[in-house]
């Protein structure tokens, strides 16, 4: 950890590359980074415990974080901020950019590409895929779907999974089509998280149905031959709450064949 803080202000042109900006933009502050003494988070290493290096404020929730392939970004997603609910950090220079000045739609998501400078950002109804260099859209996935809930992207780039509170989960094929591959109705009520494998051919979704699908989820290297999708097992290791809340997040490990759950009984 470093020393010293910095407010982070808005920067960047609006969404759709035209618009005018919300009034005073430039003067507002949109996050604020804190650091942690060198020596508290040394000491903490030391002993081989976890410690806060750096902090960063936002004036309203984060609802979700990404980080960038490189580790050197991360996309927060704040959907009470209007027009600043998508922030991009940088760790290294600790700052802040505001990709978009103008937004009207309500984000739920965001994630980089694995390789390519693009950012996914799903609405409530579609995924929007922006050049990041050129600062315009590119392509537009409509899901079909009422409300998303959330979203993936393939290692490979090019295949994108959709989850829905209206117990939809979505395969877009971006190679194919900007419309929907497949559609997975394997959840009884909402899906709250689906996530695949970064190095495995795994996919997983999770529900307030309480489960959890694992799907081998494989990807061919010939752009005419479809992904081959085909459940493997249903995991029940979270309980229902009384306000029926199941299983909010899953995600895999990088590397390793684990799968990490997030329930509302915990």
């Amino acid at each position: 950890a470093g020393s010293g803080d910095s407010d982070s202000e808005g920067a960047s042109d609006s969404e759709g590359g035209g618009g005018d900006d919300e009034p005073d933009v430039k003067k507002k502050v949109f996050s604020k980074w804190e650091s942690v003494e060198a020596s508290l988070a040394s000491a903490a290493a030391l002993e081989g415990k976890f410690a806060v290096a750096v902090e960063v404020k936002h004036t309203t929730q984060v609802k979700r974080v990404s980080w960038h392939r490189k580790g050197d970004y991360i996309a927060a997603v704040s959907p009470g901020a209007q027009y600043a609910s998508i922030l991009i950090h940088q760790v290294s220079k600790r700052t802040t950019q505001l990709p978009f000045k103008k937004t009207k739609r309500l984000i739920q998501g965001a994630a980089f590409h694995p390789s390519k400078p693009l950012l996914f950002i799903a609405t409530q109804t579609a995924v929007l895929v922006y050049h990041l260099l050129n600062e315009e859209l590119v392509r537009k996935l409509a899901s079909g779907c009422k409300w998303i809930s959330d979203f993936d992207v393939h290692p490979t780039g090019d295949h994108v999974i959709v989850g829905s509170y209206d117990t939809r989960v979505v395969w877009f094929d971006m190679e194919m089509s900007q419309q929907a591959f497949k559609t997975l109705r394997y959840h009884k009520e909402a899906v709250r998280g689906v996530s695949y494998h970064k190095s495995y051919p795994l996919m997983a979704t999770c529900g307030d149905d309480g489960a959890v699908h694992v799907f081998h989820a494989k990807v061919y290297t010939d752009i005419f031959e479809n992904p081959l999708v085909v459940p493997v097992k249903v995991i029940r290791g979270h309980t229902v709450t009384a306000d029926k809340l199941g299983v909010l997040s899953c995600v895999f490990h990088p590397t390793q064949p684990w799968l990490f759950t997030c329930g509302a009984d915990h």
